[in-house]
Order: structure tokens, then sequence, then C-alpha cells
């Protein structure tokens, strides 16, 4: 038995849903069943349960306290190539103030109650009592992971856990908009001829997202260029016909955010590639 998945049948045990991580620290890609959106996205931000599918294929939703599952040949195929061990922490009822530099921490220590604290490759992580919305990005260098996101296992750290103060959940309600912000609307003119955009089939447009999604979430290093190359790909191909709408635009940057994109950088990068087109 692996060292990640004893330790996963370990927290398992204690009630606390575990995932395997791949090289890089991302999730393990969709298998074939899921792959191009197949089995239809879920789940998803109006399907938010978790994954039906036998392996380890969707990210936070798969993680599991199911000792058959996890000891199951999908999973262990996938525990021997992990490289890392997850855990989604509004499933155990918990909330992690991801702190990534020492001016976070700074802030932390001023102004969030004393809980438990686990050191990480960069900062800390500030674990508390009580499940809320995760949002990327609310203070420099605070993440807050919890409900439809992942934490990697760094073990027990010290201290003793606390309720989770009205401090933290603030800062994802005065978060203008962390999951669907506001890019730039395209406003490109139809194909020449007024012939019948391919496009507008909806397997065809859907497909092309889904590829685009899973790209930017596979992508275990240069993330930020990943995701810009990925938003010229998409534009390429179909920001010439206006049949992008907001919906497409909002799965884009909901995929780059959860690798860690802030909504500024997603901005950012969705207009230079609109200004690299001509668009």
């Amino acid at each position: 038995m692996s060292e990640h998945l004893r330790t996963a049948l370990e927290l398992a045990a204690s009630q606390i849903p575990v995932l395997p991580l791949r090289a890089g620290k991302v999730p393990f890609g969709n298998c074939r069943r899921c792959a191009d959106n197949a089995c239809g996205g879920r789940p998803n931000m109006k399907n938010p349960g978790p994954c039906a599918c036998p392996g380890p294929c969707h990210g936070w939703a798969a993680a599991t306290t199911d000792p058959h599952v996890i000891n199951s040949g999908p999973w262990c195929r996938a525990w021997v190539r992990a490289s890392a061990v997850a855990y989604h922490p509004g499933g155990a009822g918990l909330t992690v103030v991801d702190l990534d530099n020492d001016d976070a921490i700074r802030w932390a220590r001023e102004n969030l109650p004393t809980t438990q604290i686990v050191p990480t490759t960069r900062g800390e992580h500030w674990l508390y009592l009580g499940a809320m919305q995760s949002a990327n990005a609310v203070l420099p260098g605070v993440d807050i992971k919890s409900t439809m996101a992942y934490a990697r296992w760094l073990g027990f750290g010290t201290g003793t856990t606390t309720a989770l103060p009205d401090a933290v959940r603030e800062l994802a309600v005065s978060k203008p908009d962390t999951v669907r912000p506001a890019p730039r609307a395209i406003t490109a003119p139809a194909p020449a001829g007024g012939a019948e955009c391919r496009h507008r089939t909806p397997a065809y447009l859907d497909r092309g997202i889904a590829m685009a999604e899973q790209r930017i979430t596979e992508a275990t290093t240069g993330v930020h260029s990943t995701v810009y190359r990925t938003f010229l790909a998409v534009l390429s191909t179909h920001g010439r016909c206006g049949c992008l709408t907001e919906t497409h635009i909002a799965r884009l940057f909901t995929a780059a955010q959860a690798k860690g994109e802030s909504p500024r950088h997603c901005t950012d990068a969705w207009t230079n590639a609109l200004t690299r087109l001509g668009l």
C-alpha cells in the first residue's frame, strides 16, 4: 500500500473526503467515459454534487470518505501515480484560509482569530470549523477554500481549530464576483455572406469550450500562459461570428480561477487575446 493511499484511508476514516493529486498538484483528468464533456459536465455549478464516475475524475467532487471507492481499481491506479493527497474542506465542514506570502500571514495574525495552522511551501493554511463558499484572491495572497474546492493535505499542523469567524465569511461576500467576472463583450461581425454559423450548433461549440476547460484544468506549469493561449485559441475559432455567450466565457474564467488565476488576470488575458486578434 502506498503512503498516499494509507494517508487517504486514515483521513477518510475521520470523515475527511479525499482525492489524489497528480504531478503539478492538480486533479486527475477526465477518464474516457467523461472526456470531451460526454458525461454532461457533471458535477458543475448547477449540479454541485459528488462525482458518479468510478474514477477520481472530477476534481473536488470526486473526493470521498468511502474506503471501498478509495480502494477500487481506478482509484488504486491513481494513488500509485499520485504525487499528493488532497481533501475537500467543505465536505469535512472546514474552511481553509490559504495564505501565500508573509504579507498575507501578517494580515491574518492582525485580523483573524487564532486557529489550527498548517505550514505550506509558500505560507500557511489556517483551518476553521464551518463551511462557506470558496473564493480566490479575496485579498492579495489570500484564497478561501471550502465548498467546491480542494486543498492539499499537509498534516495536522499546530493549534486548535476554532469556529469560522464572520471576518472570513465577509471576505467572500464583499468580493464583487468570484466566479463570474465581467469579461469584455464580443461584438465581432457575423460571417460574410450571411451563411449560418456552424458554431451555433450546440454540440460543436460546447465541445470546443469543454476542450478549452480541460486544457486549463490539466495545466501543470505556466498556468497564466496556458490560460492566455487557450483564450486566444477559443477566440480564434469562435470569436468572429458573435456566437460566444456570457455563459461560455464564464465557464472559461471559472476554470482559470480554479487554477489560481485572479479575476483581474483572467480579464487581462481575455483582453490581450481580443487585442491580438483585432476583435
